[in-house]
């Protein structure tokens, strides 16, 4: 049975959680009110998951994070309130090694906590099954040394080094292909993480990128501009008729679906408002499916880390369309849900490890890779 902390200096909320989380067959061994009395906790028994709040006395949920995953890497589920503040700081523990999140409202929090289907059994059991020898170590600590001073993000190409000139030239390569080049990536849990290890080791001249990570409204915008200022591409939330270039990244908002279109020679993004799909929205099916039917052999796809099986159709179709395709590797997903249906179905002609996917998203040959 999965063995649950909490750590919430709310009194409502930590009873609230443990009644809920109880009820969803879960275990919970302990309900601290600071990080401080966590660790007092935790010295007698581990937990399997954590469920962190943010803000709270002594010690703030961003810090004591950072503690546990530098001394015993451990599944983490934030729960944050869905502001533009909350979501920041949420953002922060999902690049700190957090693999889920759950939003809470300001208002009629505890009505929240006990609606069963408010997905916070559903967060904790996906936290559960999460690979954390699998969490890229730059979203451990990105940019920062655990003594202090900036470092590179790991394996990120030197300006000018062999490896950087390989990248640029593989990416003109690609682009010589075809004049327009589309990329297609979903991700769900570990996405954060994951795309942190990915995007910024992507040259300029980068095919444009269409992104559905699995998010809520708010939250998306968040992670579009703390990978903008990651990243040699341009990084952006999708727009109502953005228009998909070489060197751009857009990432389908939190809360809407995202399609791609064509507009003459060029192709541009839909955003828009219709019901879950998989149980999503946005949905990477919606997105990959539209990839299929309008790029075609002009498009990659990717399926990445992530709970469940959302995408793996899409890219199926995508492939069937002569579309470039590739899922990650067990071994480097933090949650191998929708990569693996992806491999069941044969949706995928590649199976990648984590650090190749920045050199087979900007090469356009149509060369295969394998991996366990």
């Amino acid at each position: 049975m999965t063995r649950v902390l909490i750590v919430d200096d709310s009194a409502v909320v930590r009873r609230t959680l443990t009644d809920l989380l109880t009820a969803g067959g879960l275990k919970v061994i302990g309900a601290a009110p600071d990080p401080l009395f966590a660790f007092e906790r935790m010295k007698a028994e581990w937990p399997d998951v954590i469920v962190l709040d943010v803000e709270m006395p002594r010690m703030d949920g961003i810090t004591f994070l950072q503690r546990v995953m530098a001394e015993r890497p451990t599944p983490v589920v934030m729960c944050s309130t869905l502001t533009e503040k909350g979501a920041e700081t949420t953002m922060q523990a999902l690049a700190a090694g957090a693999v889920g999140f759950v939003t809470k409202p300001k208002l009629g929090l505890k009505g929240f906590l006990e609606d069963r289907s408010n997905g916070i059994v559903h967060a904790v059991r996906a936290a559960a099954q999460a690979n954390m020898r699998a969490l890229p170590r730059a979203a451990q600590a990105p940019g920062v040394r655990a003594g202090g001073g900036a470092v590179a993000p790991a394996a990120m190409p030197v300006p000018g080094s062999p490896a950087a000139r390989e990248a640029v030239r593989s990416a003109s390569q690609a682009m010589a292909t075809t004049t327009d080049h589309v990329i297609a990536m979903g991700l769900s849990t570990g996405g954060v993480q994951t795309v942190e290890a990915v995007l910024p080791r992507l040259p300029r001249t980068a095919p444009g990128m269409v992104m559905v990570q699995h998010m809520p409204a708010k939250f998306t915008a968040g992670l579009a501009s703390r990978l903008n200022a990651l990243c040699e591409v341009e990084v952006a939330e999708a727009r109502d008729g953005d228009r998909v270039i070489n060197g751009r990244v857009l990432i389908a908002p939190g809360g809407r679906h995202m399609r791609l279109k064509r507009s003459g020679a060029q192709y541009v993004v839909e955003v828009f408002d219709a019901p879950l799909f998989n149980h999503h929205r946005p949905s990477v099916d919606v997105l990959f499916k539209s990839v299929a039917q309008c790029a075609g052999r002009n498009a990659s796809g990717i399926l990445m880390t992530g709970m469940g099986d959302d995408g793996a159709r899409g890219l199926l179709e995508m492939r069937r369309a002569g579309a470039r395709t590739a899922a990650q590797n067990e071994a480097t997903s933090v949650v191998f849900g929708m990569p693996a249906e992806a491999i069941r179905i044969g949706a995928a002609e590649s199976v990648l490890a984590l650090n190749d996917v920045p050199s087979w998203l900007v090469r356009g040959d149509g060369a295969r890779a394998t991996g366990g």
